[in-house]
């Protein structure tokens, strides 16, 4: 038997949490002395304590610990269920660390507003490129929503390409279309030399020549690129243009690492 202080020390938890789990019947001591008061616990009842502390910190309510306790789920059904829940923390974790870096980046944007831009546009023609492609939806245009449905696209894309024996004849690209309900059709494409083939399970397509395009070259992962995109799209604002047709990004250079990423952002343009 533990004294509830030993049986706190044990389990790594608070004599007062020990105290709460009794009084709401999480938790019994296994034997409470009449005369003093005093609650003892036994060692069976660590693997109790483990599997409430666990679900209590994966975000389940003392409530609903309760429940799955009473339950009496297997070790099996258990661990099954805080993988879930492990899970579904890791993505919102990852969610709320990638809206982070767009609030940091739109902070940037607006400690910038009226200082001289430092980015590089160019104008160019972008002549017509024969590419294989897959094509998927993204909620937004917002990069936490485009990044998780562009980059495997173009995993699946390249894997279907080296299966069929294709050989990618350039620089990957990626481009957008704003569709009817607020979603964004996402394309990764890979200029290709070889003619349509219903066979593929792939579309090849052409796209076609722009003959002005205002570009600029960001350097980094494409998480960043909030920043210089909304620069080249001031700068074709203020410098007289208006956008013609749907941006591209072509991949310059492909480092495991995002930081050595280069790409190079196209966006049509026309004279107002």
């Amino acid at each position: 038997m533990f004294s509830i202080g030993d049986f706190a020390r044990h389990g790594r938890v608070s004599v007062r949490m020990l105290r709460h789990y009794d009084a709401i019947g999480l938790l019994r001591p296994d034997r409470v002395d009449e005369s003093s008061g005093y609650r003892f616990y036994s060692g069976g009842q660590l693997a109790r304590l483990n599997r409430l502390v666990a679900l209590k910190e994966l975000g389940f309510t003392l409530e609903q610990v309760g429940r799955i306790l009473d339950d009496q789920v297997s070790v099996a059904e258990m661990r099954g269920m805080l993988t879930l829940r492990r899970a579904e923390l890791e993505q919102r974790i990852a969610g709320d660390r990638a809206r982070l870096v767009q609030v940091e980046s739109r902070l940037r944007i607006i400690e910038k507003e009226g200082t001289v831009p430092t980015h590089d546009v160019i104008i160019k023609s972008i002549p017509a490129v024969r590419v294989a492609e897959l094509s998927g939806v993204a909620e937004d245009f917002e990069p936490e929503s485009i990044g998780p449905v562009i980059g495997p696209l173009f995993e699946e894309l390249c894997c279907r390409l080296a299966q069929a024996e294709i050989e990618i004849v350039g620089h990957g690209i990626a481009y957008y279309d704003e569709r009817q309900d607020g979603t964004v059709l996402a394309h990764a494409a890979m200029p290709v030399a070889v003619e349509p083939d219903a066979a593929y399970d792939f579309t090849i397509t052409d796209l076609p020549a722009v003959p002005e395009a205002a570009t600029l070259v960001h350097r980094g992962a494409m998480k960043e690129v909030l920043e210089p995109w909304q620069a080249l799209g001031r700068w074709i604002d203020d410098n007289g243009y208006r956008i013609s047709g749907p941006s591209r990004e072509v991949t310059l250079v492909f480092t495991e690492d995002q930081s050595g990423w280069v790409t190079e952002l196209q966006e049509p343009i026309v004279a107002k």
